[in-house]
């Protein structure tokens, strides 16, 4: 399997999963993966994708049977009513992009009090410091794709759907995307992550008094990436 700069962060991610959560909504899941991992957490996850092509794959990899199964459906974020309060947790990987960028407020009143929203997403280079990240990203990711290729030759790794999602470039610059995240998502810290993406977490206010799963430890592996933000 070819190495994959969003699947690299999912362990980064899955840390932002607030304790007690219970449920979760991946928005533009694409074939799945990191909403299989979700389940596999044991929250209820609901996954939407406008790619009726990505959902079919994501469900070709579902098990037969299981608690543990996300529920993917057909579905773009921007045409539907999502309930006030809803979940614990909301994941958009490398998504917001195909998308306008005020579609966090919605995603930001679907959050119970104290969820956790958390964009994976991606900018274009514009300014010097994002050319010198690009710069710097290059043989890191040289690198991190020869490892998993030299992997793959030794223990094949069996398909998951993490390939074949849709893809488009994106157009918002980080600094506006700072802006905006500072009106829309007050409070919210942005972070920039070595293989051309950025992290934003947004915490809604408030305590939840519901007992459920924990969210994972941290690992006491750091990735690479991890040292690299600002």
């Amino acid at each position: 399997m070819p190495f994959d700069h969003n699947d690299h962060y999912h362990r980064l991610l899955l840390r932002q999963v607030p304790r007690g959560a219970r449920t979760a909504l991946d928005v533009g899941c694409g074939t799945g993966r990191f909403a299989r991992r979700l389940a596999g957490l044991g929250l209820r996850v609901d996954a939407i994708d406008r790619s009726a092509e990505a959902v079919a794959q994501a469900r070709a990899f579902l098990p037969a049977t299981g608690d543990r199964v996300p529920r993917f459906r057909v579905a773009d974020v921007t045409d539907l009513q999502l309930a006030d309060g809803q979940y614990d947790f909301i994941s958009c990987l490398a998504s917001l992009h195909h998308m306008p960028f005020d579609t966090v407020a919605a995603l930001r009143d679907a959050l119970a009090p104290g969820g956790v929203l958390v964009i994976l997403g991606c900018y274009p280079e514009r300014t010097l410091p994002d050319w010198a990240w690009s710069l710097a990203a290059v043989p890191v990711n040289a690198a991190a794709r020869l490892a998993v290729s030299a992997a793959d030759r030794v223990r094949p790794t069996p398909p998951d759907g993490s390939a074949g999602a849709p893809v488009m470039p994106p157009t918002v610059p980080l600094d506006e995307i700072r802006r905006e995240a500072a009106v829309l998502l007050p409070g919210c810290r942005i972070r920039r992550l070595l293989f051309w993406r950025y992290l934003l977490v947004h915490r809604r206010p408030g305590q939840r008094h519901r007992p459920g799963v924990t969210a994972p430890s941290g690992s006491t592996i750091r990735q690479v990436s991890d040292l690299f933000y600002e």
